[in-house]
């Protein structure tokens, strides 16, 4: 390699390069004119003097920009004629300000050139002079911060690609060396005049360049990373402000950074460095070395100026001096040292950069060293703790090299990488592998290897994967992998089943086995509420596996379950149809039932410990699975082995009797009556009496349906006065449900009553015979019920009311079912209490069973028979005319009826009414006789006929 010329100052650059004829003036490179104060002028109207030369050269740049001649000669001395009104604005603004209107026009041209212009000897003055009209412009702040960039990328297009210097000879060699100089002076010259910015405009000056040092011709290389090295140079030379004291791992407390003081390139720049130094091209290496040299005296220095920091002074000079030993010295070895070196001013993320860009290296084939980069992974990750989102880059530069990554070295240091992180970062890097690859590849599956090859490391992952598999609670939905959990628990349950393929980290996988049995159990039923958009999120790439999502989780189960020995239950489940239920959200609880029903007969002390898992995750009271769990849960309060657990049950039930959750009450309620049909349980769910009767005062008829039944059976557990307190406080909450729309309710509550009736003694007697009697009328009506068993139910209830009451003649006519003689009972006996059987009847008016609006109808006109008073008269004959508008036509002629009776006074008799229904047809009466022994008959004897 020929040796590198020394930089010419701006001045003899800009002479050099003027041709004849061509006339510049320019101010000394040491002492930069300062910027003129902003003022606005018009161009065109100005008529301030200016000197005649530099109004020949702001004609010749308006000509240009006006016409865009081609000819090489005009391009020169439009470029030229640039420098010299930059020159010309430390004499006078007036230029500074003409040429500012019209500069984005100017670096608009001059980029124009340097693409026009052909790549060789033909183009070389034009771009060399471009580059001094850009420094000239840069120098006056002319140049525009928002075409730097562009600016400089075609500059350095042009510049590279230029032939390599050893083709060229004797004028040429020394032209390409000339223009490489003026190059290293503009970029100096570019970072000087950014003032108090200079640190950012070094950075983005080497992020531009740092791209060519990979370019595949190694003159590109190589000319790339010599300025690299001459910026690294002039920065150890050149007064850059300070940067920011965090710079190179000095700790600073309470310190916050300044973006125009940080120096955030350090570890791109030195991982990047490192790796060039043994890339193929012998002047690329060495330029990369005199880079890192400089860069480390740069680190030094901006070290020194921290007091505090204990490797100030001597040892600086000490370490800058030893440094300078090694950088020569191109062996791989040797290089690993120098990047050592560097290590301990490296931030956090400095070195996730280094790391992401040695990953990038260790594909094949690599032009750099793969045993350097492999060696850089290792330092790198076993040295410090990283971010979230570092390490999500990094998990993600692992899994998208690896497919390329062929030497052992590489992939020994990749697999090394990764247990690492996973000791560090479990959360962190299972998420971020589960993001890289939901339907877990086999290139994931290698990664999920390595991380698993050591059993602590694995036993991390597994509980992270359990803890993926339960985090379905969040319920985000999103249009991708990245931040939604629903979609990353689908992820994990299909890495376990991968996993568990690969039959590695058994004993691991058993020790949490219960948890992550259900938690696969409950996947699956997560997986019946996935919406069509995020299934095809999860499944969008993979459709040809003709796997669906809930599929998917039903085979993790089952791979799990034979994994763990238990090949009998799968092929169990598999007879009674239970994997195939469990795929419907329909039958899906269905499916749960035959699954726990099966996991029963496993050895005890897993039923148990599944049972005690069951109970902590019900007592978290988690929505999402509550209800899958819960039906597991009760299913195995039917192993006989479970005794002391079971006391875990009546712990959690209390809470989810209060549920929201639909069909939850019922569920428990039904759960709770096992527990009071088991001689070891039954008294112990006695303390559930209280939150069972409170069931009965909600609107929910099915948990109405199921607590009345455990009522029951709890009251013949009780003794005493307990038993007789409960019955007095059951009766009340009973007496509703006896107009509930479901005929179970309406049935069970009543024949309830009926044994509440008989328990109640001493004190409580007295307040029992009050609620008898607020139970005799509905009890009454009921009696003509649709159904008939509700009507069973109240005829008994009716005749025990008359045995407890000691009302000899209502037993005997509720025995024979006689409606309306015990109609004419209840007003004789007492009628005092007309006006409470009045507001009753009246509920009854607005029942849905058009039987039971008829009997309240008739009655209303009874107890209107007996009022003397005009105004009570005229008050029921109001409520029945609003029921002679009901949908039925029977109640509405029957209330009718009624009202014409009233008004005209005929109801004197105590029979007119009898003789009213029997005037009716007869196949009127016959659909509402109540069904009775021969209870028909008997009124038909006893009434007399009209």
């Amino acid at each position: 390699m020929a040796e590198r010329p020394q930089c010419p100052s701006l001045e003899q650059g800009l002479v050099a390069s003027l041709g004849a004829g061509q006339r510049a003036r320019v101010f000394p490179a040491a002492c930069p004119p300062a910027l003129p104060a902003l003022s606005w002028p018009d161009l065109c109207c100005s008529t301030l003097a200016v000197p005649r030369e530099e109004d020949n050269t702001l004609d010749i740049v308006r000509a240009f920009l006006r016409s865009r001649p081609k000819q090489e000669a005009q391009k020169l001395r439009f470029l030229a004629s640039i420098c010299t009104v930059c020159s010309t604005t430390s004499v006078d603004s007036t230029v500074w300000d003409m040429l500012y209107f019209c500069q984005l026009e100017v670096v608009e041209t001059i980029e124009v050139l340097l693409q026009e212009e052909p790549a060789g000897h033909q183009g070389i003055m034009v771009q060399q002079q471009a580059m001094l009209a850009i420094t000239s412009m840069s120098r006056v702040g002319l140049l525009l911060q928002e075409k730097k960039s562009s600016l400089l990328y075609v500059c350095f297009c042009s510049i590279f690609h230029l032939p390599p210097q050893e083709d060229t000879q004797g004028p040429d060699a020394s032209l390409y060396s000339k223009t490489l100089a003026t190059m290293d002076s503009m970029l100096q010259v570019l970072v000087r005049s950014a003032g108090t910015l200079g640190i950012v405009e070094l950075q983005n000056i080497l992020e531009l360049l740092l791209p060519f040092t990979n370019s595949q011709l190694a003159a590109v290389q190589e000319r790339a990373m010599a300025r690299i090295a001459r910026l690294a140079n002039f920065i150890t030379t050149y007064s850059l402000p300070q940067v920011c004291p965090c710079f190179a791992q000095a700790t600073v407390l309470r310190h916050q950074c300044s973006k125009t003081h940080q120096f955030v390139m350090l570890g791109k720049l030195v991982g990047h460095l490192t790796l060039c130094c043994t890339c193929k091209d012998k002047g690329t290496r060495h330029e990369a070395a005199e880079a890192l040299h400089h860069l480390h005296t740069f680190v030094l220095q901006q070290r020194s100026r921290w007091p505090w920091l204990h490797d100030t002074g001597q040892l600086q000079l000490q370490e800058g001096w030893q440094a300078t030993q090694p950088w020569q010295l191109l062996h791989t070895s040797h290089i690993g040292k120098i990047f050592l070196m560097f290590t301990k001013y490296l931030q956090p993320s400095d070195r996730a950069d280094v790391i992401l860009m040695a990953i990038k290296s260790l594909r094949a084939p690599s032009a750099y060293s793969i045993s350097l980069a492999a060696h850089m992974v290792d330092v790198l990750v076993a040295d410090h703790a990283f971010q979230p989102g570092q390490v999500l880059n990094i998990v993600w530069a692992i899994y998208r090299s690896l497919p390329s990554v062929r030497a052992v070295v590489a992939l020994k240091s990749l697999d090394r990488a990764l247990l690492v992180l996973t000791g560090k970062h479990p959360s962190e890097v299972v998420a971020s592998l589960l993001q890289c690859s939901p339907m877990c590849t086999h290139v994931a599956v290698a990664m999920w290897r390595a991380m698993m090859s050591e059993p602590q490391a694995a036993e991390k992952v597994l509980r992270e994967l359990l803890s993926m598999l339960m985090n379905q609670s969040l319920r985000k939905t999103s249009t991708s992998t990245k931040d939604n959990p629903r979609i990353l628990s689908l992820a994990a349950a299909r890495t376990i089943s991968e996993i568990l393929l690969q039959s590695v980290c058994l004993w691991q996988v058993e020790a949490i086995f219960p948890q992550l049995f259900l938690a696969l159990l409950f996947q699956v039923s997560f997986t019946t509420e996935l919406t069509l958009q995020e299934v095809h999120i999860f499944w969008k790439e993979h459709q040809q596996d003709l796997l669906t999502p809930i599929r998917s989780a039903v085979q993790s189960m089952r791979v799990l379950l034979c994994s763990m020995g238990f090949e009998s239950q799968v092929l169990a489940i598999e007879v009674q149809g239970g994997w195939d239920t469990l795929l419907s959200s329909q039958t899906h609880l269905m499916g749960v039932r035959i699954i726990a029903r099966e996991m029963m007969k496993t050895p005890s002390p897993l039923c148990s410990t599944i049972f005690c898992h069951l109970a902590e995750l019900l007592s978290a009271e988690d929505p999402t699975w509550e209800m899958v769990a819960m039906v597991f849960f009760i299913e195995m309060l039917n192993c006989t082995n479970l005794s002391e657990e079971l006391d875990r049950a009546l712990e959690i039930f209390p809470v989810y009797l209060q549920s929201q959750c639909l069909g939850m009450p019922s569920l428990v309620l039904r759960a709770i009556l096992r527990l009071t049909e088991r001689p070891d349980t039954e008294r112990k769910a006695l303390i559930l009496l209280p939150y069972v009767m409170e069931q009965l005062q909600g609107a929910d008829s099915d948990a109405s349906a199921a607590a009345l039944p455990v009522l029951g059976n709890m009251l013949q557990l009780l003794e005493g006065k307990t038993l007789s307190l409960t019955a007095l406080a059951l009766a009340d909450k009973l007496q509703p449900l006896f107009d509930d729309e479901l005929d179970t309710v309406r049935e069970l509550s009543i024949r309830l009553f009926q044994i509440a009736m008989g328990l109640v003694v001493g004190a409580e007697k007295k307040k029992m015979k009050k609620k008898v009697w607020d139970s005799l009328l509905p009890l009454l009506f009921h009696l003509h019920d649709q159904d008939k068993s509700v009507a069973k139910a109240s005829q008994e209830a009716l005749r025990s009311a008359g045995q407890f009451l000691k009302w000899g003649q209502l037993a005997q006519l509720a025995e024979t079912a006689q409606a309306w003689r015990i109609c004419e009972c209840l007003l004789a006996r007492k009628r005092s209490r007309a006006k409470d059987y009045l507001c009753q009847s009246q509920t009854y008016l607005q029942s849905p069973q058009e039987p039971l609006r008829q009997e309240a109808v008739r009655f209303i006109g009874l107890i209107g028979r007996d009022v003397d008073e005009h105004k009570k008269v005229q008050y029921i004959r109001e409520i029945l005319q609003g029921t002679s508008k009901d949908t039925s036509p029977l109640v509405s002629s029957l209330a009718t009826q009624m009202v014409l009776i009233l008004g005209r006074g005929r109801l004197k008799s105590r029979f007119n009414l009898p003789r009213l229904s029997l005037q009716m047809p007869r196949a009127w009466m016959r659909s509402h006789s109540v069904p009775s022994e021969d209870s028909a008959q008997t009124e038909t004897k006893q009434e007399p006929q009209p």
